[in-house]
């Protein structure tokens, strides 16, 4: 049910007659249960619309003509619902959070409007035929699915939940219907790697290319995972096995299918993929193909820079990091000073010591954890006229730190007034490294 909350002036909904406080009902007979079923008939030309008159209580149908994409000219009262994850999964990052953060990040969401609207990835465990059938009715597509295995009862055990191995046929339902994929798979070593990742993506490559691509994703590991089931951390030699397996399946399919994290390359020592690779990098939120999409930015800004270009006097540039990009971005930052006259950028890589040094991703640095390491980096004689942090160690659209501290608090905190966003990728660094800076 959608409640209207505005109707527009010389819209359809007007000439309908429609009104602030009417419920819509049903498009088409079929119940509308939120703004996704809005959204489709939007496209559409023409349907019924079952209406609730807020002011006698009376429910009409109402026939609707119009042009395809035209629409009705109505706002509606934003539901509060969230499908919620069902699941138990044995590596569930959630669980292992510390308390004390922002309630955002203790919700489980296995929400499908989320997977087709924001590209969140569900799991279809909490998904009844019924709501398969309206994904397949309202081409709700693509969707992002956290497949993680096509075995059903290696699944069930991974999820913690007998509802988990059905999804071999959720996919062939989907897919068969035109409903497109992008699937990923959390890999527990030992579990669902090696063979079984490959029985998975087999599986999977038969409905390419509805089913798109599958990302490998390792385990996110915590040091909060007192009494959870034990994972063990992955290291050069399980990165340099999986990479050859990924690279060996996507000879077998003639296409790159499987799409390794960028986390496996840097603890294999091994060069990153050309930003070709990833294609349209549908699963860069996934960390899939980050840093060469990044690198390839990067490159692309700082080549085109004149060949003599030089700032007007000397800057030093601390670039704040994750362990892993630390290493991942070393070369790009000694071209950078190559690059840019009188530049001397440099990177701080910062242990997480809030989430434990196992997780060595920039965005899931604190706030607390970065005003450390500067201090101690300052304390050892470092010196810099301006920090430079990456846009993803900040919540989006609002300068705060997973930790709760503000970007107005770091500043504050290190007396440091030149503290640069970047919130633009590789292009976003050549700028900032490029531009002249204030002293601190």
């Amino acid at each position: 049910m959608l409640k209207i909350t505005k109707v527009k002036r010389n819209s359809i909904a007007k000439e309908l007659g429609l009104e602030v406080g009417d419920e819509i009902l049903s498009f088409d007979g079929l119940p509308c249960e939120d703004e996704l079923d809005l959204l489709y008939y939007t496209e559409t030309d023409g349907f019924t619309l079952c209406v609730r008159d807020s002011r006698t209580g009376e429910i009409a149908e109402i026939e609707v003509e119009k042009e395809e994409g035209e629409e009705l000219g109505i706002a509606f009262e934003k539901s509060c619902s969230l499908r919620t994850c069902h699941n138990r999964c044995l590596f569930c990052f959630v669980d292992q959070m510390p308390k004390g953060m922002r309630e955002s990040l203790y919700i489980k969401d296995d929400d499908y409007a989320m997977s087709f609207t924001c590209g969140n990835f569900v799991t279809l465990t909490n998904v009844s035929d019924e709501h398969l059938e309206r994904i397949i009715r309202l081409r709700l597509s693509p969707l992002y699915i956290s497949v993680h295995t096509m075995n059903g009862k290696l699944r069930e055990k991974l999820l913690r939940n007998r509802f988990a191995g059905k999804i071999a046929e959720q996919i062939q339902r989907l897919a068969e219907n035109g409903i497109e994929i992008h699937a990923q798979a959390v890999l527990v070593p030992n579990e669902n790697d090696g063979d079984e990742l490959a029985y998975t993506a087999r599986e999977l490559f038969k409905y390419y290319p509805t089913v798109r691509d599958l990302a490998c994703v390792p385990t996110g590991i915590t040091k909060y995972r007192d009494g959870l089931h034990p994972i063990p951390d992955i290291d050069k030699a399980y990165s340099e096995k999986l990479l050859d397996l990924v690279d060996s399946l996507n000879a077998e399919f003639g296409v790159n299918f499987l799409l390794p994290a960028d986390e496996y390359f840097i603890k294999a020592e091994r060069q990153m993929k050309d930003a070709s690779f990833y294609g349209a990098f549908a699963q860069i939120e996934n960390g899939i193909g980050l840093t060469s999409k990044f690198h390839a930015e990067a490159y692309e800004s700082l080549n085109a820079l004149p060949k003599d270009y030089a700032l007007k006097k000397t800057k030093k540039s601390l670039l704040i990091s994750g362990v892993s990009g630390a290493k991942a971005n070393a070369k790009l930052i000694s071209d950078c000073n190559q690059k840019i006259g009188l530049l001397q950028a440099e990177i701080l890589p910062v242990k997480n010591e809030f989430f434990g040094e196992t997780v060595t991703c920039t965005g899931l640095l604190t706030g607390r954890d970065i005003v450390k390491a500067v201090k101690a980096y300052q304390k050892a004689g470092g010196a810099f006229d301006e920090l430079v942090l990456a846009g993803n160690t900040m919540k989006e659209f609002e300068d705060i730190f997973l930790c709760g501290m503000t970007l107005a608090q770091m500043k504050k905190e290190l007396s440091c007034k030149n503290i640069r966003v970047n919130r633009d990728g590789g292009y976003g660094l050549i700028e900032i490294l490029r531009t002249e800076s204030e002293t601190i």
